[in-house]
């Protein structure tokens, strides 16, 4: 059993080392940080979304903003489209593949930030919001994985894990948000990291 247990770290250290790698990567979190630091200084917002696993990772990024992330702070406006009313809602009316794009209908103006996660980049519900936040003038940026799927090349920033299982691209798409946020607050509040 141990053996197993090792290997998943080194599983997980492995695609944290090929993504850290690559300077593309750095550069793709430096400009999303901008994007979002840019959009909370004119008001605007971010909507995130996703399934399963990544709705838990939408939501954690979200309450990073609304609540605290290491230190206290304004809250700032986050908002995760998970909400179980709402999803059972539009899932019953319009079908599951719409609840993310009518969270964006809802509440997406144009300067806002779209962020989806989809591990396998086929999500429907995460391609139809990220094209809706598209038309609507919002910027996008996407946390996928493997291939990128069918969202691949359809934000203006994606992240393409390079790992092969569900549960590696999730733990680094995780990591991606966190230093996302820290980010953000460095631009914005650069008081709390003296």
């Amino acid at each position: 059993m141990q053996a197993h247990i090792k290997q998943a770290f080194q599983d997980a250290q492995e695609v944290l080392t090929v993504f850290n790698q690559d300077s593309r990567y750095l550069d793709l979190v430096q400009k999303t940080a901008a994007k979002i630091s840019a959009a909370f200084k004119n008001g605007r917002k971010v909507l995130i979304c996703g399934n399963g696993g990544s709705a838990c990772d939408a939501m954690h990024f979200a309450e990073e903003f609304t609540g605290r992330y290491r230190k206290d702070r304004k809250a700032l406006p986050v908002i995760a489209l998970n909400d179980p009313a709402h999803i059972t809602c539009v899932g019953n009316d319009f079908g599951f593949e719409h609840i993310f794009s009518r969270g964006v209908e809802a509440f997406g103006k144009p300067g806002d930030v779209f962020i989806g996660i989809s591990t396998s980049g086929n999500s429907q519900n995460v391609i139809f919001a990220q094209e809706l936040a598209s038309q609507l003038g919002m910027s996008t940026v996407a946390l996928l994985g493997k291939d990128g799927g069918l969202l691949k090349s359809k934000s203006q920033i994606e992240f393409i894990v390079p790992g092969k299982t569900t549960d590696r691209i999730q733990e680094l798409h995780m990591l991606i948000l966190h230093i996302i946020i820290e980010a953000v607050e460095r631009e914005l509040f650069p008081e709390l990291y003296v």
